[in-house]
């Protein structure tokens, strides 16, 4: 097990999350993830990291597979211009691989946000520090898990 898995395990098992991790093969967007699993594209939860311009470190937005985040939005929320974040930044901030991104394990706190969409299922799916695995979870637990605030931040 890969320390990035084991480190959202740990992360799971410390706030008494109960839940299974899949391994689902390489899936590379949204709905491969969501084919894999059996579930509606909406209900993965995808990790969308940004370069916050003015203070440099990353930001998180969660947000539903369908969704895309809308920039001016995303940077009204942070209070500040966002730009790309490159894999150096991702992986500095946060311990995992694009791609693998976890809403929870962090190598150091990160500022989130979390798409309302996520909210209207009872189940969500989202990576678990690999691009391989993903773990299930009650959608109405990510905000207070993750200490993200619920706003809108998509694209119409």
């Amino acid at each position: 097990m890969s320390k990035s898995l084991k480190r959202v395990r740990a992360a799971l098992d410390s706030a008494g999350i109960d839940t299974d991790i899949r391994e689902v093969g390489q899936a590379r967007t949204a709905a491969e993830a969501a084919a894999a699993v059996g579930c509606e594209i909406d209900q993965i939860a995808k990790s969308i990291i940004f370069r916050a311009q003015t203070s440099g470190e990353a930001v998180l937005f969660l947000t539903a597979g369908g969704n895309k985040v809308c920039a001016d939005k995303a940077s009204a929320l942070a209070g500040e211009p966002l730009g790309k974040a490159d894999a150096d930044l991702i992986r500095a901030q946060t311990g995992f691989a694009i791609g693998g991104v976890a809403p929870v394990g962090h190598l150091t706190p990160i500022r989130a946000w979390v798409d309302p969409r996520l909210l209207e299922f009872s189940e969500i799916w989202a990576a678990a520090g690999t691009p391989r695995h993903v773990f299930a979870m009650d959608a109405h637990v990510l905000p207070g898990l993750t200490g993200a605030v619920v706003a809108a931040f998509t694209e119409d």
